[in-house]
């Protein structure tokens, strides 16, 4: 197997993702944590990775998605070989993607990155606007949830996995409340926050 390296910052949702996916597929690789306060990632040799994004897969979906097309042997089949299954695990990690990223993304800004990076307090109107989203978005996965073990099927997937970074932050803050209010979507945050491969990902943090 060539050498894996991932570049960037362990605290970075799109770096925890493409992490996790390494961890669960049992993969060697080497993490270079790159000091974008300096503007490193800015600099030689980062910005030559602008190239072929076939060879430099840079984001995070991608990435996760590449690694399961490219070692299939290796972990858990997080994308699976049956086309109908396939086709149910691709739609929900679109539904993730487009739907519950948006709001995740931004309360986890708003509640977390906000007051680690720069200092600041969260803007009680844009968390409560978003959270208001999200909601919205959590009462399709608790129909789903209620269905099925996971978003996907009934066998963890990359449809799932995608979801951690943000669950991880979210579930520190009072925004948990509109998790724990539906019993399948706790269970289901529960079971994939308690994955090993999670915990050497918080572990790098």
């Amino acid at each position: 197997m060539a050498g894996l390296k991932l570049y960037g910052v362990s605290q970075s949702t799109n770096v925890m993702r493409a992490l996790v996916c390494l961890y669960e597929k049992g993969l060697d690789f080497e993490f270079v944590s790159v000091d974008m306060h300096s503007g490193e990632h800015k600099k030689d040799p980062f910005i030559s990775f602008n190239g072929d994004p076939c060879d430099n897969p840079g984001e995070s979906r991608a990435i996760t998605e590449h690694l399961c097309h490219a070692y299939p042997e290796k972990g858990p089949a997080l994308l699976p070989s049956d086309k109908k299954a396939l086709a149910s695990v691709l739609t929900w990690k679109e539904v993730e993607a487009g739907q519950f990223n948006v709001p995740a993304s931004k309360l986890a800004f708003e509640l977390f990155y906000k007051a680690f990076l720069f200092g600041g307090t969260a803007d009680e109107a844009v968390v409560a606007e978003h959270e208001e989203r999200l909601a919205k978005v959590l009462d399709v996965y608790e129909v789903r949830l209620s269905k099925n073990n996971y978003l996907g099927g009934d066998e963890y997937s990359l449809a799932d996995l995608n979801h951690l970074p943000c669950l991880h932050f979210l579930v520190g803050t009072p925004v948990k409340k509109i998790f724990d209010s539906r019993p399948h979507v706790s269970k289901w945050c529960t079971d994939a926050l308690a994955r090993p491969a999670w915990a050497k990902v918080v572990a790098m943090m």
